[in-house]
Parts: C-alpha cells; structure tokens; sequence
C-alpha cells in the first residue's frame, strides 16, 4: 500500500519540482532574453493555465481510461516540456513548452489524490493521501537543491555556462529524468478496483482489494458495496454539478473555496518568486536561493507533522491552527517588508527586519504545511460523493490553478507598488479561511468513501 501510494503521489513530486523550478531559472530567464518583471510573470504563470486545462481534462480521462494510463500520459508530458523548456530560442516558445508542462501537472494533481483515496484503506487513507503532499514538498525541495547545486557550479550566476549550456537551461531541463522514473512507478502499480469494477474487470479488482485491504476483508461485500454505488449513478457530466443557489451544488463550492483560499495566502510565492522576492531586498542571487532551499525543507518538516496527525486529531483542527499560524506569520513579514528602502536593484532592508521577514516567512511555510497543504489536498479526495467525485475534484483543483495563476502573475507588479501591502492582502486572505473552516467543512476522518453519498 505504501509502494502504491508512493508511485501515484510520484506525479506529485513532479507536480512539485516543475512548478518551483522556475524559481531558480527566473533571473536567467530575465538576463537571457532581455525581459523585465511583466514578461517573467508572464512565463511564470502560464503554466497555470495549463495546470487548470489539466485538472479538468483529467477527471475524463481517468473515468475513460483508467487511472494508470492517465498517469502514463502525465509523465510523457513531463518529459517532453522538461527536454523543449532547456532550448527554447524564445521566451514565447518557453511560454509554450510551459504550458505543456502545466497540462502535465494539471492531471497530476487529480489522478494521485483520486487514485490513492480509492485503493486506500479508510484507516489510513488520510496518511497515504497525505503521500501527495510530501511527494510534493519533496519536488520543490529537490529542485531548489538542484537550483542551489547548479546556481553554485556555474560561480553563482545562473547564465553561465555548464558544459555548453547555461545553468538555468539545465535547472529546467533535468525534470525529464524524474519524469521517466515517474512512467516507470506507474507501470508497477494496480488500476483502481472501483475503476475496475465500473469497467467490468471484476476479478482483476477482487485481486487488488485483496491486496490492498488484507486477506480478512469480506471480498464479496466490498465488491458488492462498490458496484451498488457505481450502478447508482452514470457517468459524471458538468450538468452533475449544477444545482443550489448559485448554480454548483454546494459541496462543489466548497471544494472550490478550499483551493481558492489555500492559493491567495501567498504560498506560491515563496516557492515561485523566493529568489526574487529576497534579491527584492537586497539578498545576493546565490544566499537567495540558498534561503529558497531552507524554506523548502521546512515545508517538508511540516509536512511530516501533517502525514503524522491527520489521522489522529482530524482534517478540520489541523487547518484551523494552520490559518491561525499563517494570519499572524503573514502579518509579521508584512510588518518587515514595510522598512524596505529603495526599490528594484538597489533596494535593501535592516538586518533586523530582513531576520524578521525571514523567521515569518519560514513560520508561515511550516504552519501551511502542516495544515492548508496536505488537508486541501486530503478533502478533495475524499468529501464529494462517488457519483461526482472525479469530476468535482477536476473542477475544484482547476479553481485551485486559477486562483494560483492569479497569485503569480500579479506578484511582481504587486511586490513593485508595495511588498508589504501585498503581504498584509495574504494576511487578510489567512484571517478569512477560519470561518471558512468552522462553518462549511465537515470532518472527514474515518469515513469510507462510500459514506460521502
């Protein structure tokens, strides 16, 4: 089970790696193609674009062709951007390669948390979901130890060269190796029995129910459970999805609004822009990247903390500490950041703020990590009903794209009018997901899938 888990939460690490490698490549990108902060946003982002166009492909393609295949046809995509982003000859071609890459991490971000929330056991399904979250974390941290690694043998200047090739072409390029390693995980592991079971492969799903839940479970009754749901319903289509008020049912409101709020806290910002946001105030570019680095392990510690209580104390107290930790941290970075002097190139910051702004923006990314980064994830897979559940998680993850597209473009012209503003709008966002928390999430922990409805 935990192999399983692992292999599909592979597609998480790159989910990780591809999305907070730019970080490092950014001031490259820059020097290399003559560009200012709009177009750098620009690059940045639209990778999100495709992130979302990927969740909502993915729900199709994981009930039209399983979700091993779908896997499959992630890490091909992996690859391909990983190889074309290392030699774009422009920046609107890296746009384009980019893109590619975000369809891949689009799908990524669904087919994990749906694969693992149904071959996994109730008892430890929040654990073993929590398997996306640290693959994750543990992509953004190896591709910032890339970044650092190469940044430091290329003399600290991510446009020198490296056997022939610039060191932020490399920082790029060397995705496709994890991406074939991904390919060649998901070729090991079982479909999913209730994809099985809805395909008319019933022995093939009794085999992985056996496998997957220990040789005492009731075989019959399981498949009986999972085959009454599966002919309850039909396949999911958008107009599933409608109802209420204000036209979603609410459940899939909700499911937006976690991703919504788990993105405009700002956390895409240390991970897309830590390297720029410290060069901000007046931090070399390889002391930048080695902070980015710091930050990185301290969301994988907290991460851990999550995978080691989600179970035990419950999705809903780990978010609502986590809001509450990031509302204060948040706050105190914005507190920092507003003796900033001098702007651009030149712009520096007092030893004692510049310590402060460092400590938040740690405090920040572990209280994230132990809540908001592994719980949103948790939910999603497991809150909606059967009947919808794939396609709610498309649509919820794609809003969690979107809103993360929003976050990172306008950062850097954001940042430019006031950095310590734009923290205190994060600050407020952090305030806000309490109630949110408190009044619309339901517990989810120790439930069966089947009991979501």
């Amino acid at each position: 089970m935990v192999f399983i888990s692992a292999a599909a939460a592979m597609g998480g690490f790159l989910f990780g790696y591809d999305s907070a490698v730019i970080n490092g490549a950014v001031t490259g990108i820059q020097k290399h193609f003559g560009v200012g902060n709009g177009e750098t946003a620009f690059v940045v982002a639209i990778a999100l674009l495709g992130s979302a166009a990927g969740a909502v492909a993915a729900g199709w393609l994981a009930d039209h062709y399983g979700r091993v295949r779908t896997m499959l046809l992630a890490a091909v995509l992996f690859a391909i951007s990983g190889v074309g982003s290392m030699f774009p000859p422009s920046i609107e071609v890296l746009g384009v390669w980019r893109v590619l890459g975000g369809i891949a991490i689009g799908i990524a971000s669904v087919i994990a948390p749906t694969y693992i929330a149904e071959v996994a056991p109730t008892a430890y399904r929040g654990r073993l979901a929590s398997f996306q979250q640290m693959a994750i974390v543990l992509g953004i941290t190896v591709s910032q130890l890339v970044n650092w690694a190469l940044n430091q043998a290329a003399g600290g200047e991510s446009t020198n060269h490296l056997a022939g090739v610039q060191a932020w072409q490399w920082m790029l390029g060397v995705e496709a190796v994890p991406a074939i390693v991904y390919g060649l995980m998901a070729l090991s592991i079982p479909e999913s029995p209730r994809y099985l079971i809805s395909d008319g492969r019933e022995a093939q799903a009794r085999k992985v129910l056996a496998e997957v839940e220990g040789a005492d479970v009731d075989l019959d009754a399981r498949v009986a459970e999972i085959r009454q749901v599966l002919h309850s319903e039909h396949k999911p289509r958008l107009k599933d999805l409608l109802g209420g008020r204000f036209g979603l049912l609410p459940i899939v409101w909700i499911g937006i609004g976690a991703s919504v709020f788990q993105q405009f806290v700002g956390i895409n910002v240390i991970f897309y822009y830590s390297s720029f946001l410290w060069q901000s105030v007046g931090i070399d570019e390889s002391n930048s990247l080695l902070i980015s680095l710091s930050t990185s392990i301290v969301n994988v510690v907290g991460t851990v903390v999550a995978m080691l209580l989600v179970d035990r104390i419950g999705r809903k107290p780990l978010a609502l500490a986590g809001s509450a930790g990031m509302a204060v941290s948040l706050g105190l970075a914005a507190w920092a950041f507003s003796f900033r002097q001098g702007t651009g190139d030149s712009a520096t910051l007092d030893d004692a703020y510049a310590t402060t702004a460092l400590v938040a923006a740690h405090v920040f990314v572990f209280c994230f990590a132990f809540s908001w980064g592994v719980v949103v994830w948790v939910l999603l897979g497991e809150m909606f009903p059967n009947r919808i559940r794939a396609l709610a998680l498309s649509v919820a993850a794609s809003a969690q794209w979107i809103a993360n597209w929003a976050i990172t473009v306008t950062f850097p012209n954001l940042s430019d009018w006031n950095l310590s503003a734009t923290y205190v709008i994060y600050a407020c966002f952090a305030l806000l997901s309490i109630p949110f928390v408190a009044f619309c999430i339901k517990e989810t922990k120790g439930k069966s899938l089947e009991e979501m409805g």
